[in-house]
């Protein structure tokens, strides 16, 4: 059942999903070649504590660290460890927070280093995907219209869209409904209504859409193992369209742009 939320759990929600977005700079800072994915989770843990938050991520469903990175051909939910970031990867940083009972999530991909300049462009259109996600995200219209804006963009470029792995509404769970797929038919699906709060996440290939899962059980890979980017924003539903969220210091204000990024 999707809940339609009051301007007070707007105004939660973004205050979790704000510290996700100044977790996600952060990260992006700390993101240098010889730094390992657990040094970046151990850093991510500590700076959403301090500041009063806690990782949804730790524990749920038995998920064993605090954010997930996925490194190159990994669409998602890449365990954090002992892999060394080196130059050239492309990584890609998701976060979860909750605060007051309310969660936020969001997820940036970015290259490290000396990336060529096709790869720079997948993260570029993969980003272009989400805001076009979010401009179909409006009062009135219907999930297909979401998910369509987000497979015509990608698909006129060539790239593939993961179909297996869909966006969620959020709140006091991390997952509630509905699922929000980054394809569909214009018209088709849930209508869409002013109070809803999604996460809307394209997760989109260089090469096939076809997916699967390593053996640790959680990091999901591209099947044909082409690269891949992951881009997510937690977003409001109001009365004159939608709101980004997870913005830093969104929380402070009067919250995000209407289609624009902080990333």
């Amino acid at each position: 059942m999707v809940k339609l939320r009051s301007v007070d759990e707007v105004q939660k929600i973004r205050a979790s999903a704000a510290l996700v977005a100044e977790t996600i700079v952060q990260l992006r800072n700390w993101t240098k070649p010889g730094i390992t994915t657990a040094e970046l989770d151990r850093k991510a843990d500590e700076f959403i504590r301090a500041r009063g938050g806690r990782p949804c991520f730790l524990g749920y469903m038995g998920y064993p660290a605090s954010i997930c990175i996925s490194v190159n051909e990994e669409v998602v939910h890449g365990i954090p460890g002992s892999r060394v970031i080196r130059d050239g990867d492309i990584v890609g940083v998701d976060v979860g927070v909750v605060m007051n009972g309310y969660n936020g999530d969001a997820a940036i991909t970015f290259a490290v280093g000396n990336v060529p300049e096709p790869i720079r462009r997948l993260l570029q259109v993969t980003e272009e995907c989400l805001m076009a996600g979010i401009e179909a995200f409006q009062p009135g219209n219907r999930l297909g219209d979401v998910g369509y804006a987000i497979q015509a963009l990608a698909e006129s470029h060539g790239y593939g869209v993961v179909r297996s792995l869909v966006g969620h509404g959020i709140g006091e769970k991390l997952h509630e409904d509905p699922q929000v797929p980054n394809f569909g038919k214009p018209g088709t699906g849930q209508k869409l209504r002013a109070g809803m709060v999604c996460a809307i996440e394209p997760m989109i290939t260089v090469g096939g859409w076809e997916v699967e899962t390593l053996p640790d059980q959680w990091t999901i890979v591209t099947k044909d193992r082409s690269l891949a980017a992951h881009f997510e924003h937690t977003v409001a539903l109001l009365e004159d369209g939608p709101e980004i969220l997870s913005v830093a210091g969104a929380a402070l204000g009067a919250g995000a742009p209407r289609t624009r990024t902080q990333s």
